[in-house]
């Protein structure tokens, strides 16, 4: 039986713990598929959005940014009766404005992964900790991102978003020391 991060219990959990959670992550497309999932997280479990996870790749075009930036308000209603997604206003608004702004980012940086993991220097932070309640909600550096990501005019973005899409993305690797990721 593997060792795993505690909260990666059941599923979906365990399979997002074992194949995703603290990868690098360097997809333009996957990097906005987590930053949408991470704000639509806000105030919930991820397991909830993990269950979702299929809804939202059809509610907004497979995560193509190019298509949701152009989504108006008819799109907005749609999705506001879909029941395969979170269903809130601010939420959905904040993933059509954050397509809009994470174009801006690739237009300036040549790719939305190029400003990103500039944050960390390019190289993942490797995390020591024993248990998952070591963990830290956010960081200074989550912050930093934060207040950068608003002031390019984004949305649903604030530290503690921030830094579960940091884990996400793998920008920075929290599996505890005795789970099999850690040494990985």
């Amino acid at each position: 039986m593997k060792k795993r991060c505690e909260w990666a219990k059941n599923e979906p959990n365990i399979t997002y713990h074992d194949m995703e959670w603290g990868v690098p992550q360097h997809s333009d497309e996957k990097l906005f598929e987590f930053l949408i999932l991470e704000g639509a997280q806000a105030g919930l479990s991820w397991s909830t959005i993990l269950n979702r996870r299929n809804g939202y790749r059809e509610a907004f075009s497979n995560f193509d940014v190019n298509k949701i930036s152009k989504y108006n308000q008819n799109d907005v209603k749609k999705l506001l009766k879909n029941k395969k997604i979170i269903r809130n206003k601010l939420k959905i608004n904040s993933a059509i404005n954050n397509a809009k702004k994470f174009i801006e980012i690739q237009k300036k940086f040549g790719s939305f992964d190029a400003y990103l993991w500039e944050f960390v220097s390019q190289k993942p932070i490797k995390n020591k900790f024993k248990k998952y309640s070591d963990l830290p909600a956010f960081t200074k550096l989550s912050e930093i991102l934060s207040d950068d990501l608003k002031k390019n005019g984004f949305t649903f973005v604030g530290p503690t978003i921030c830094y579960a899409f940091m884990q996400s993305i793998g920008m920075v690797n929290d599996h505890t020391e005795n789970c099999f990721k850690y040494l990985k």
